[in-house]
Formats: C-alpha cells, structure tokens, sequence
C-alpha cells in the first residue's frame, strides 16, 4: 500500500516514466485496433523491429561524428528521427505494393521483420558502443524519460488521440471495407495516408520510450482481448484502451514493488488479461452449451 500511495504522489521520482507507459497504454491499442480490422497483425510484430533498425542506425551515424546538436540532445533526435523515417518509408513501401494488388502478405511482412532484425544487429556491431545500443534497443528508454520527452509524447499521442476519436468513422470505414468507402465517396487515399503517419508516429516514439516487445504488446494484446468481449465498434475502441492503461498502471506497480523491469512486466499481465478472458470465455460458453444440451 504504502508503493501504491508513493506512486500516487505527485512528487514521485518515476512519474515521468508511469505517465509514458500510461499513453503508450491508451492510444497504442487505438492503432491496433486497424491491423485487426485490416488483417495485418503481422505487421504489427515487424514495424517495431523496423523501427529498432532505424534507430539502430542513427546511433550508428551518431557514433562516427555524424551529429549536428550537443551531444545527449542530438543522439536521441536522430535516434527518433531515424525511427520515424524507417517506419514510414517501410509502411508506405507495403502499402503502395498492397494497392498494386499484392496485398499485406505474411511472406512480404515476415521478410520485413526479418530483414530489419538483421540490419539491426549490423548497424548495432559497426557501433563502438554496440553492446550498450542493444540493452537500448530491447529495453527503450523507459526508466529515464526527460520532461521535453514526456512533453512532446503527450502533445503528439494527445493530438493522434484526438484524431482517431474524431474521424473514427472514416478510419474504420475504409480498414473495413474500402469498396463501401469509395462507394460513398470518401477520399480512401487521404485517409490511409493519414492512418499510416499515425501509425509510424505511435510506434516510433513508442519504441523510443519503452522498446519494440512492449509496443507489439500494447499494439495488438489489448486489442485481441476487446475484440473477444465485445461486440461494436464503440466498445471494442473504450475496451481496449481500458486494458491497456490497466495493464500498464498495474505493470508498473508490480515492476515498481518487487524491483523488476517495467516492459516486460507490462507485456506479461498483457498476456495473463488475454489468457483469463480466453478462459472466462470459454467457461461461460461450455456452461450455455451444457445448458442447452440439458
């Protein structure tokens, strides 16, 4: 009790960091919710590692003298602008084959995951301090998030927020069926393009606060286990983003209490919530069944 009310003060040491993993918590699921709709699930596991790559190789230019700021300053803007240049170039490349016909498939997904796997362990090994870069790629920078950062990440995921609740309607409409969309007459080009930069943007500074497993884990967790609970759109986006900022707030309790790290504890209770609605699911519909076969 006495970790909860220290949390809970205004004037704790970590709060920066509880505040991060709270909006990765609540618009990361918001963005998942359109690999789900669109089919693409896999590439919710393959952006982020895209993602590690581009920052991988910032920190790669970083380490050889190429930098134009001071020097903690300038590493984490190119290390950000690196991510967010790979991710979009990556997702717009995959979208513009997909509009070509071929489709997100799992073939072209799994060799963007796996060719960005590789260049971030390249990029990582040409770096002088290649050993101290991968503890960053996979942990994110979640335990030491400056008040610039945690300013700019409420400003850019509040707006991104207000968007997707906003324009939810066209989102969703043209996620789920784009003959409809373009029927109706709704610009179906704009707004992919639109969902896309929302996209790059969440994953990239996501991945630069808390790493890519806790992002893939925020991206599709949450949203798989609203989907199951719940029927319409309204409630699988509030669901979602419920379990979301639950988990995040109740991993980083347990991380906090017994001294453990704060992703992969996230990630975890992701998993335990999604295995205990599977269960409770599966329970209240044997229980139907029995009473229907009686």
């Amino acid at each position: 009790m006495e970790q909860l009310i220290e949390i809970l003060s205004p004037h704790f040491l970590l709060k920066n960091t509880l505040y991060a993993s709270l909006l990765v918590g609540l618009v990361c699921p918001q963005v998942g919710m359109f690999f789900m709709l669109r089919r693409m699930v896999l590439l919710g596991i393959a952006l982020p590692q895209v993602s590690n790559a581009g920052i991988a190789f910032a920190f790669l230019l970083h380490s050889i003298g190429w930098h134009f700021l001071p020097h903690m300053e300038s590493e984490k803007t190119m290390a950000l602008a690196g991510s967010i240049v790979f991710t979009l170039i990556t997702i717009f490349t995959l979208s513009i084959l997909e509009r070509k016909g071929k489709g997100f498939t799992e073939n072209r997904i799994g060799f963007t995951y796996a060719l960005a796997g590789a260049a971030s362990i390249l990029f990582v090994s040409w770096n002088p301090f290649g050993q101290s870069e991968v503890l960053s790629l996979l942990k994110g920078e979640i335990l030491s998030v400056p008040d610039a950062y945690l300013w700019s990440m409420v400003a850019i995921y509040g707006v991104i927020f207000i968007v997707l609740i906003g324009f939810h309607r066209n989102f969703i409409l043209v996620s789920y069926d784009v003959d409809m969309a373009t029927t109706i007459g709704k610009n179906v080009i704009m707004w992919d393009v639109l969902l896309y930069l929302i996209i790059g943007i969440v994953i990239s500074f996501g991945v630069m606060t808390v790493g890519a497993l806790v992002i893939f884990g925020f991206l599709l967790i949450p949203a798989i286990a609203a989907r199951m609970v719940t029927r319409g759109i309204f409630l699988f986006c509030i669901v979602s983003s419920v379990i979301g900022v639950v988990a995040a707030f109740l991993g980083f309790y347990v991380s906090y209490r017994f001294d453990l790290p704060t992703g992969p504890t996230d990630v975890a209770l992701l998993c335990i919530i999604l295995s205990l609605l599977f269960l409770g699911k599966m329970l209240i519909k044997t229980k139907k069944n029995g009473i229907i076969g009686n």
